[in-house]
């Protein structure tokens, strides 16, 4: 096949995947917004991140929209991520941000806000986010906020696990909303929608515990691996192959990723390997560091 063709070819799958990307994206920020604009924010239950101090500083200053907030506070945290991290790994997330923010504001305009059964509020918003959330990160996207935060906080305090970073920023976020609100209740409710959300994310992402193991064979080892292990903090195992019908020496890995984290995987080998051969399998558990502990 000619040069021209394998560009042509490289360049329809890029766009496959980019419109992919788009419609997983608007999928799960419509889930996400809906959850914001009918139960999360008419029950002033601020569940941690961006979009939970956007609640807050909406019921300060009522005059400036949820999502409208949301944008705002993202803008530095995304100038501090690209000063720390790189450009090139905010800017997935610096469209989804701003596709959410515009989106919450919009539903907010003709979304019927429930008021009634607090409980209810709490369950069907916590699913809501958890599944929008979830789409999102499939796509090897996040949704900004408390994610960005712990990344950039993670260049200088690496001993804290990035959940638990996440986790404590969220926390920080929900007990401000408490002292604004002025309710113990909205706290308690708050950190309910965190634990059902984070449940619905994990019931769709990694099916407690599973993942899947990827075998790329190519000739660029040494540079697909140090691009995963910086921008993905996945270790990767190189083994030496060689071909049974070429003879040629080639070498393999193998890496071990959560499924939401296959595209950006993929995307990444495609950048040094535009035609690559790869072995996808599910991976039934994963134990060991940034997956399941250890059974012993």
């Amino acid at each position: 096949m000619k040069k021209t063709d394998l560009k042509g070819k490289f360049t329809k799958e890029a766009v496959k995947g980019g419109a992919i990307d788009m419609l997983f994206w608007i999928a799960g920020c419509s889930c996400y917004a809906f959850s914001t604009a009918m139960f999360t924010a008419p029950n002033h239950i601020a569940a941690g991140g961006a979009t939970g101090l956007a609640i807050v500083l909406n019921y300060v200053v009522p005059q400036i929209q949820i999502g409208t907030w949301s944008f705002i506070i993202n803008i530095p945290l995304f100038i501090l991520a690209w000063r720390v991290i790189g450009l090139k790994f905010i800017f997935r997330s610096a469209i989804v941000t701003a596709m959410l923010s515009l989106i919450i504001d919009l539903f907010s305009l003709f979304i019927p806000a429930y008021t009634g059964n607090p409980l209810l509020a709490v369950v069907f918003g916590g699913v809501c986010n958890g599944t929008g959330l979830a789409l999102i990160f499939l796509r090897g996207a996040t949704s900004g906020g408390s994610d960005i935060l712990a990344r950039v906080l993670r260049t200088k305090i690496q001993y804290i696990p990035m959940g638990r970073m996440i986790l404590f920023i969220d926390c920080i976020v929900i007990l401000i909303s408490g002292f604004v609100f002025k309710s113990l209740e909205s706290v308690l409710y708050a950190l309910i929608v965190v634990f059902i959300s984070s449940k619905t994310i994990d019931s769709i992402l990694y099916r407690t515990g599973s993942g899947k193991l990827l075998m790329v064979v190519t000739d660029n080892a040494r540079k697909m691996s140090d691009a995963i292990t910086s921008e993905m903090h996945r270790g990767v195992t190189l083994l030496p192959v060689r071909g049974g019908y070429t003879g040629k020496e080639k070498s393999m890995l193998i890496i071990a990723v959560r499924n939401n984290q296959v595209s950006t995987a993929y995307r990444i080998i495609h950048e040094f390997e535009p035609k690559p051969f790869i072995i996808i399998s599910d991976a039934g558990e994963i134990l060991g560091e940034g997956f399941k502990r250890s059974l012993d």
